[in-house]
């Protein structure tokens, strides 16, 4: 995979070629991080914290409780 470096302002960018954000479900706006080692870039989609995952739970993608049969040791509940 192949990116032209450009002059953006001041600073220097490339173009995420579509394929990459699509396979890494990366967008507009999403966070990356970007590591510095031994003269290379290693770009990788930011994983998301508890608070963002938590922020996407509703009634509609939650689940009732689920049976797993009676206690087997000395399991209270």
């Amino acid at each position: 995979m192949q990116a032209v470096v450009q002059k953006w302002g001041n600073s220097l960018g490339f173009r995420i070629p579509s394929l990459w954000a699509k396979d890494n479900n990366v967008k507009s706006g999403s966070k990356i991080e970007i590591i510095a080692e031994k003269g290379k870039m290693i770009i990788l989609p930011q994983k998301k914290s508890l608070d963002d995952m938590m922020s996407m739970v509703n009634s509609d993608n939650t689940h009732s409780e689920i049976s797993t049969g009676q206690a087997v040791g000395k399991e209270e509940w």
